[in-house]
């Protein structure tokens, strides 16, 4: 009996201890691309949301696994019809891509590309939590770059696919040096698997830092054969090269980033991984030096615990409840929200007394992927819900208005006025023959979807209706309800299967509020609150 209860106490003892260590993924959502750097006890990551608005978010950490959103590098990307959905064209998938996040001399420098504007931006700043944000742009589209600072005072990108060039910036990084260096520093990066396995996913997303007088570069690639996300490091005494390379981590598909330390001298690479409907998401690696290399993980493995400190509340800062309440001076949208592109700024806004969101029609769509001012917010696991109550008095005849699990394969709940009588419906993407194509939860889809259906519909009598989504990322499942009081909550439809697809869209699922016109333009709703929940 005595053996028993001390091995109880010493169980017990274990989960405590395994409850009070961070865990992987630090973040379970969809923060691709990262790029991580130190400034003093500080810690700062930048990552990619594409064809979001605001865009490329920067995020502030004191313990590499507590993330907050605290600014972002730019309100809008490029004004053109892609951005702002004008003239039946989108950039779903496209916008800003991978960046390079640096600090030099005082100021911080964060850098992307981008296929939708035709250029390489670069933006700076002495204050990344406050800004302001210095704009530049320059040709060509520099892919994956990764922006780098020589102690010698020259500045280049490292870019590329498979092959990686060297290009020489400007001092200020605002462009390409006439005459700098411009050269191929690495033939083919997925040589590293052997040239049988050569043609898989084309080594990408550079990530070059200085150690100890050497650089190493950071490239994700997989071989040939299988698709299996892995870290190639090449390595080399000069910038020009010659490098030398090695298969760094092939673990689960985490893969893409960088290395990090610690003011104590402890080394981790910061990554991501595919993990289905949710998105990429971050994990933390640690790292130890072996001959001048940097070693990935515990025998190779991603380790589901750190030594650090308790990150189970990280995605507080990721993803917030809004009650649309505002003070004094409150900025009119917390850091965590996104609109889908650019946002028309005439025809919404954040009204008092009540607090509540109002959207306004001002054009006719033919469906909600169409629609100006989706307001998004992350998805998050391993489950969570997302609800909000509709005020639907000022709709127009055609207007459809609610809440969406947004991706390529969407489905959402809301309401739709036809004849002056407004009804709650459950809608879904429509893929048919196409969802053959789903492989391993990716689904390669290269045309918005515009097939949709209505799964159930539902009369309504009366002004208001609350609507929820709740998620299930262990299955990739969304369910859908409403509730005429708040407290009686009623499934509704079916449940989506949801898939991550690309190119179009390339992340997870968000939360969106929306309200689009079919028939006339000029109708509103208002959303009292957006509250989400970890059930």
């Amino acid at each position: 009996m005595r053996i028993a209860f001390f091995l109880t106490l010493f169980y017990l003892g274990l989960t405590n201890i395994s409850a009070q260590l961070a865990q992987n993924p630090i973040i379970w959502a969809d923060v691709p691309d990262v790029s991580v750097i130190r400034v003093n006890d500080t810690y700062y990551m930048s990552s990619t949301t594409m064809h979001m608005s605001p865009g490329v978010p920067i995020m502030k950490s004191k313990d590499l696994v507590n993330w907050e959103i605290v600014s972002y590098a730019y309100d809008r990307l490029v004004e053109n019809d892609k951005m702002n959905m004008e003239n039946g064209q989108e950039a779903y998938g496209y916008g800003s891509w991978a960046s390079s996040l640096r600090y030099h001399k005082g100021m911080f420098y964060v850098s992307t590309f981008s296929a939708t504007s035709g250029k390489t931006h670069v933006y700076k700043t002495k204050d990344a939590e406050t800004g302001p944000w210095e704009a530049f742009s320059f040709a060509p589209v520099l892919h994956d770059n990764s922006l780098f600072f020589d102690d010698d005072g020259r500045v280049y990108m490292l870019y590329g696919g498979g092959e990686i060039k060297l290009i020489e910036l400007l001092p200020d990084a605002s462009g390409i040096k006439p005459n700098g260096i411009n050269k191929v520093i690495i033939e083919n990066v997925n040589l590293i698997f052997g040239e049988d396995e050569v043609g898989g996913l084309p080594g990408e997303g550079c990530q070059l830092q200085k150690i100890n007088g050497k650089y190493y570069l950071f490239n994700i690639a997989s071989p040939k054969s299988r698709w299996s996300r892995s870290v190639i490091i090449h390595r080399a005494d000069k910038i020009t090269g010659p490098y030398e390379g090695r298969l760094a981590l092939q673990y689960k598909d985490v893969a893409q980033g960088g290395l990090i330390d610690t003011p104590d001298g402890d080394w981790y690479a910061m990554l991501f991984g595919d993990r289905g409907a949710v998105g990429r998401v971050p994990y933390l690696v640690p790292v130890k030096w072996e001959d001048g290399w940097p070693v990935l993980g515990n025998e190779g493995k991603v380790p589901e615990h750190l030594n650090l400190p308790d990150n189970s509340d990280c995605i507080s800062g990721i993803v917030a409840s809004d009650e649309f309440e505002r003070k004094q001076n409150d900025p009119k949208l917390p850091l965590a929200w996104q609109w889908n592109h650019n946002p028309d700024n005439k025809n919404w806004d954040v009204l008092q007394n009540p607090g509540r969101l109002r959207i306004t029609t001002s054009r006719i769509d033919t469906n909600v992927l169409c629609a100006k001012n989706i307001l998004t917010q992350r998805t998050f696991g391993p489950k969570c819900s997302g609800s909000t109550l509709v005020n639907v008095s000022n709709m127009k005849n055609g207007d459809i208005g609610g809440l969406i699990a947004l991706q390529n394969k969407y489905g959402y709940v809301g309401v739709k006025k036809e004849n002056n009588k407004t009804m709650i419906v459950q809608v879904q993407t429509n893929l048919g023959a196409k969802e053959k194509n789903e492989k391993q939860g990716i689904i390669n889809l290269n045309d918005i979807i515009t097939s949709s259906k209505v799964i159930e519909q539902v009369p309504l009598t009366q002004e208001q209706v609350y609507f929820k989504i709740a998620i299930d990322f262990e299955i990739d499942k969304a369910y859908f309800y409403y509730s005429l009081d708040g407290k009686k909550w009623k499934k509704i439809g079916a449940s989506l299967q949801m898939v991550y697809s690309w190119p179009k869209h390339f992340m997870g699922y968000r939360f969106g509020l929306f309200n689009y016109a079919t028939k006339e333009i000029g109708g509103n709703v208002d959303f009292d609150y957006f509250r989400i929940d970890e059930r």
